[in-house]
């Protein structure tokens, strides 16, 4: 098998739009599988793990490889729901083409714009599923997605409606041909009369199209004002590969009607390997290289998601040059070691089978590589190139997660590390300040998630809570106070005394700490010790035990005992001081404040804005994107931020995305600061 015998397809689109039953009808269809599965019924080849077949959601990207004429489409079915956005970026990675498919009940569903978002230049396909329902209405969302993506969208069929607007039977334009399906077959069937004239209209405008994108098929058009099937199928596939046609096809993952069209339209019109532009890459040295896609080179491929499950560990790799076989030793230019390669495995769904294999275009699975990850390039030692890894879109939601059973938090660490080997788009991070550990993702359902997979697999029981808000106190006021520690046990006893000017300063966040001590009050050697002790209790705040920060103390007297002095005396000396002082030196609580830039549909840009005033945040700027979009920049308290990844989705129909990074901390108000030291006080009793 050669690249040109290979088609590497992205499934994409919103929850529920029918991407898994129509990998499912796909595999049907061409004897990849003995039974048609159903979502509904758990059992279908690309949803088996059983959180997706308990929640009848697709979690994880799955794979299904059908042969079709003796071509191999290597269909990735990647989940519609938001919070595994990660995984449709590993698809796309992988991908010469993405067939978006929508629901014709949904029009056009926010998956579908985002997706196409994200694709940028790589060629794309639609198909508009769930035709067979009552009332479904492919023309109106045909009309709505032409609305939005314009004159890159090319019907490439015809659907015959009943009278419920149900499709019944689908006419290709470009054999101008029509099929139905009788027995889970399609069946070609005389083009019904009714449409005729649309056929006929479509067709010469498709001839239009493909014309072109191809400047000898626009003169053979003009000559001729005809264009043959091939000719028409030559077009169409550079328009696809330049990206400047999408065409759009109808059917019905249930019933079966266009499924097989779609599965030649592949064939025909997606673009193989060897047609796409070379891959950015770095050499050695980090020079910008490019690697284009050549079965004759020396060996490199990416490796662009990680299986790792109860079935074992698999890497799956696109072979962009060269080939790969399973006794070779190739060098990952990620992490500068030579790995011996395990065996070789075509994965379809839960299924694997071994391969001898992989050649230039392919997309296969290396089992038990234990120290490569996603995102990888595995390499010829003698040609080494690193290629452009997944860039995924950073995260925005955050829990404090734990362990029901304190004695696991060691087990639900090497559970996450594990979990986090096949979904690098979460981040696990050990707060020592909030003693508290973080797992942030991209929503709700995602961490819910790996919270289930720690139990089923690993089994961790854990619960999630809000995460603590690093807040800091500080002082406004100066103020002077002595500190004496006296402590008379038998034999020697402990003494220390001293007198500290607290007060507040602006030139670094760590305590300043200075002395000004006449006549040796206190011995020099004692200094370190009250510098000592004072660290030690800036570290927990008088307010709510936040550390202090922006402090400045000056050591001015004291007095010592020849016998009974030491430096834990002079640092507990220290101690007394710092807790008599603090409390009337005005202390005041400091928040977080972030930097937020939220990108947002121009309609919801009041409602977005209503939002940030109730969170206390200041809007500094808008920036209208051009293509609908406004760009919102504002500053927000971080303790009014913990739900927002969930709000904005709910205020902008999932159309909403943001970034939110830490830029300073600045005082709290009142309001707030008795709110944060109340919970502070309620998570102190309950520890």
């Amino acid at each position: 098998m050669t690249a040109n015998d290979i088609r590497n397809i992205a499934l994409l689109g919103h929850g529920g739009s029918g991407k898994t039953s129509l990998a499912e009808h796909m595999l049907f269809m061409t004897k990849g599988s003995d039974r048609l599965g159903k979502t509904a019924d758990g059992n279908t080849v690309c949803d088996y793990d059983p959180e997706e077949i308990k929640r009848q959601i697709s979690i994880s990207l799955a794979f299904a490889p059908v042969m079709y004429k003796n071509v191999k489409i290597n269909v990735m079915d990647a989940p519609g729901n938001f919070d595994f956005a990660g995984e449709a970026l590993c698809a796309v990675r992988a991908a010469e083409c993405a067939v978006l498919v929508g629901a014709a009940k949904d029009g056009l569903s926010v998956g579908m714009e985002r997706n196409w978002k994200m694709l940028g230049k790589k060629p794309r396909m639609i198909f508009i599923n769930r035709t067979e329902e009552d009332n479904s209405d492919y023309a109106s969302c045909l009309e709505a997605i032409r609305a939005k993506f314009g004159q890159a969208i090319a019907p490439i069929v015809v659907p015959v409606m009943s009278a419920n607007k149900a499709v019944t039977a689908i006419v290709d334009l470009l054999h101008n041909k029509a099929y139905e399906v009788k027995g889970g077959k399609a069946v070609e069937c005389p083009v019904p009369a009714d449409v005729a004239d649309e056929v006929e209209a479509l067709r010469a405008e498709l001839m239009e199209t493909a014309a072109g994108a191809d400047e000898e098929l626009m003169e053979k058009f003009f000559d001729t004002m005809e264009l043959s099937a091939a000719d028409m199928a030559k077009g169409l596939k550079i328009g696809v590969r330049d990206g400047s046609i999408c065409p759009v096809m109808c059917g019905s993952a249930v019933t079966g009607l266009g499924v097989d069209m779609l599965m030649q339209t592949i064939v025909d019109l997606c673009p193989v390997a060897t047609d796409m532009p070379a891959e950015k890459a770095v050499d050695d040295d980090g020079n910008a290289v490019e690697v284009a896609f050549d079965p004759n080179g020396t060996t490199a491929a990416i490796v662009f998601k990680t299986i790792s499950d109860q079935y074992g560990k698999f890497s799956m790799i696109k072979v962009v040059r060269g080939k790969v076989t399973g006794d070779m030793a190739l060098y990952n230019a990620t992490t500068g070691n030579t790995e011996k390669l395990g065996r070789l495995y075509a994965i379809k769904g839960k299924k694997t089978e071994e391969v001898k294999e992989i050649c230039c275009g392919d997309i296969a699975a290396i089992g038990k590589m234990d120290k490569v990850k996603t995102g990888d390039t595995l390499c010829d030692a003698k040609n080494i190139v690193k290629l452009a890894a997944i860039e995924y879109a950073p995260t925005c939601y955050d829990r404090a997660i734990s362990p029901k059973v304190k004695q696991e938090i060691e087990k639900m660490g090497t559970g996450l590390n594990k979990l986090n080997e096949e979904d690098p788009t979460f981040h696990v991070t050990n707060n020592a300040e909030t003693h508290q550990t973080v797992i942030s993702g991209a929503g709700d359902i995602q961490i819910d998630v790996l919270c289930a997979k720690l139990k089923s697999r690993f089994g961790v029981d854990t619960e999630l809570a809000t995460p603590r808000v690093p807040y800091r106190e500080k002082i406004r006021s100066r103020v002077e106070k002595r500190g004496r520690y006296k402590k008379q046990t038998g034999g020697s006893g402990q003494f220390g005394d001293v007198v500290i000017v607290f007060e507040p300063q602006s030139e670094q966040e760590d305590m300043i700490f200075e002395e000004a001590v006449f006549g040796g009050s206190v011995p020099k050697n004692y200094f370190p010790a009250v510098e000592k002790g004072l660290r030690k209790c800036c570290l927990n705040g008088v307010l709510a035990g936040y550390p202090v920060v922006f402090l400045k103390a000056t050591l001015t007297d004291g007095s010592y005992h020849p016998v009974d002095s030491s430096d834990i005396a002079f640092q507990l000396a220290a101690g007394l001081a710092f807790k008599d002082a603090l409390p009337e030196a005005k202390p005041v609580l400091m928040e977080p404040i972030g930097e937020l830039k939220v990108t947002i549909p121009d309609n919801f840009v009041g409602d977005v804005m209503g939002d940030l005033n109730k969170r206390r945040g200041r809007v500094m700027g808008m920036n209208p994107t051009g293509d609908g979009e406004t760009v919102l920049e504002a500053e927000v308290p971080m303790a009014e931020m913990t739900s927002y990844a969930i709000d904005l989705r709910s205020m902008t129909q999932s159309r909403g995305q943001f970034t939110f990074a830490f830029v300073r901390y600045e005082d709290c108000p009142a309001a707030a600061q008795e709110k944060a030291i109340a919970e502070a006080k309620a998570m102190a009793e309950a520890e």
